[in-house]
């Protein structure tokens, strides 16, 4: 898309070019004053695809947030509970999508490794597929010629081969590149032929050989180039083209850093460079035998590599950066020549460093013990404070404001139980798709809080009794049955967080669309937890904070 339309659209260059709002923060960003949120208005609207807000900390706020907005559309094979935890009536829509199963494309595991799905059954209802539903919102939107113009859209229906070509020709930087919907077809069709432990297809196989079962991120290159794909990072006993790697020279090729020395007798500062790239250390068959920085087109012409670039090559690299293209980097050559150049050399095209043991560039470099937001042991704050208050994300991160009012009213006194939360295997995410699901939902049927024997004994709480969870915010409670065990520690409880559809004791059932409620309902330990968020990336805290237990 065009840089300068979509600039167009903001209100200013460091808007567009700056962190957005996370979705752990987006109730703040609609019920905070405007002046306090770092663009030009409050949170007004938000489209939600697959996502459960059950899942983020601090429910009763997001259910503020909810009845704030103006506008909330939720898109999901299941209702969620966007549907049915705030009092909203109007304003708000539930856009049914289908599953997996009724739609073709690309899926990508934890594991890095893709496949490709093809759909078994046509959508029920009036159903639409992820594509479809964003073509239709871009089209609305009137940008539509513009996003999808490398990407077939016939009567509305929208080209998963051509989408993950989109992804090809942009995900340079992750080598999400060589994965093309013709190479996962091919994975799909000889499954038989790669090895169960390795992972790899027989390198004389005509359309697999040598690869890496689902070409695992980062497959170098063009899908032309048939890089095989990376089973296992940073792997410097293999060749780059074979799958290995090394550490990303990311950071620079030094740091300078200022320190304390004595000379003659007196303190001074001095500056040291500290080399980050590797030394004497390579990936098999690499053409240089130490570390080396980041390939960019003047890199190559430094090693009398960039002869090797083919003509259409240079012609893209030339349009990439007119200018001065010798700064095009691996990164940002659309022609990936910069990548199999690099590739055919043995180096990695990210460049060959050492670890980083020290992130210089994060609020504590070196990790530090902070005590939680809503700490057990408020005796150590002082000692171990969280980060000073900032602004993040467009929203302000308060975490030191509220840590220190929760010292100084004695919270813990009054709830003097940790809670930290967690998954089980039965249930996936919020759980609204496993706990519609008759077999799932028969091996846990109702939300509870695992309490040490101890504890559940100066409360008279037995296995089984229906208790009362209270949190340390928003004045929450949520009511679930007691799971007695030793498996939590004294002065600890625990719960799952995959439940929804009651919140503070109400059973919200007869709120979903009909013959739409999940078979299990549950109160969301989410409802409980409080505030804290990770300054680098906006991450709730979902592990630790304050509770109280008592009997229903």
């Amino acid at each position: 898309m065009d840089y300068n339309w979509i600039s167009s659209r903001f209100a200013g260059k460091a808007l567009m070019e700056g962190p957005g709002i996370p979705s752990t923060r987006w109730f703040d960003a609609t019920l905070l004053p405007k002046q306090e949120i770092s663009q030009p208005d409050t949170l007004k609207a938000m489209v939600v695809m697959g996502h459960g807000v059950n899942t983020i900390t601090r429910m009763p706020e997001a259910i503020r947030g909810i009845e704030k907005l103006d506008l909330l559309v939720v898109c999901d094979p299941y209702p969620t509970a966007w549907s049915v935890v705030s009092e909203r009536k109007n304003g708000i829509y539930l856009l049914p999508a289908c599953t997996s199963f009724e739609m073709n494309g690309s899926r990508t595991a934890s594991n890095r490794s893709l496949q490709w799905g093809e759909k078994i059954t046509e959508p029920v209802f009036e159903s639409k597929n992820d594509y479809n539903t964003i073509y239709m919102l871009a089209r609305k939107l009137g940008f539509a010629d513009q996003m999808f113009k490398n990407i077939k859209a016939e009567n509305g229906d929208v080209s998963a081969e051509d989408i993950l070509r989109e992804i090809n020709r942009g995900g340079w930087s992750t080598g999400y590149c060589g994965q093309s919907p013709e190479r996962l077809k091919a994975h799909m069709r000889n499954q038989h032929k790669f090895d169960l432990v390795t992972l790899r297809a027989p390198k004389d196989d005509p359309e697999v050989g040598g690869e890496y079962y689902g070409l695992p991120w980062p497959c170098w290159g063009t899908p032309e180039m048939r890089h095989p794909g990376t089973p296992i990072l940073y792997n410097t006993d293999l060749p780059v083209s074979e799958g290995g790697g090394t550490f990303r020279a990311r950071f620079g090729v030094e740091r300078i850093v200022t320190r304390k020395v004595i000379e003659n007798g007196q303190e001074v500062e001095r500056q040291e460079h500290d080399n980050l790239l590797a030394e004497g250390s390579y990936s098999a068959g690499s053409d240089i035998k130490d570390g080396y920085p980041e390939f960019t087109l003047g890199v190559l012409k430094k090693l009398g590599w960039g002869k090797d670039l083919t003509a259409p090559e240079m012609e893209v690299i030339q349009r990439v950066n007119p200018n001065n293209p010798d700064l095009v980097s691996w990164a940002t050559d659309l022609s990936g020549g910069i990548q199999r150049v690099a590739i055919a050399h043995g180096c990695a095209p990210y460049g060959n460093a050492k670890a980083r043991m020290i992130a210089w560039n994060l609020p504590d470099p070196i990790p530090a013990h902070r005590e939680v937001i809503y700490t057990s042991r408020p005796d150590l704050v002082a000692k171990y404070p969280t980060l000073q208050d900032a602004q993040q994300f467009r929203v302000p991160n308060i975490g030191f404001t509220v840590q220190k009012a929760a010292v100084d009213r004695g919270i813990v006194k009054q709830f003097p139980l940790i809670l930290t939360s967690g998954r089980f295997v039965d249930y996936e995410g919020g759980g609204e798709e496993s706990r519609s699901n008759k077999w799932l939902a028969e091996l846990k049927q109702h939300m509870y809080v695992e309490i040490n024997p101890a504890d559940a004994s100066e409360r008279g709480v037995k296995d089984g009794d229906w208790v009362w969870v209270t949190g340390a915010e928003n004045s929450s409670r949520a009511r679930m049955k007691a799971l007695v065990t030793e498996r939590v520690g004294k002065g600890v409880a625990w719960m799952p967080y995959h439940f929804a559809g009651w919140f503070q004791g109400v059973d919200l059932r007869g709120k979903y669309p009909r013959g739409a409620d999940p078979i299990v309902l549950g109160e969301s330990v989410n409802s409980l937890t409080t505030y804290g968020f990770d300054p680098a990336t906006g991450m709730q805290e979902p592990k630790a904070t304050l509770c109280q237990i008592k009997l229903a």
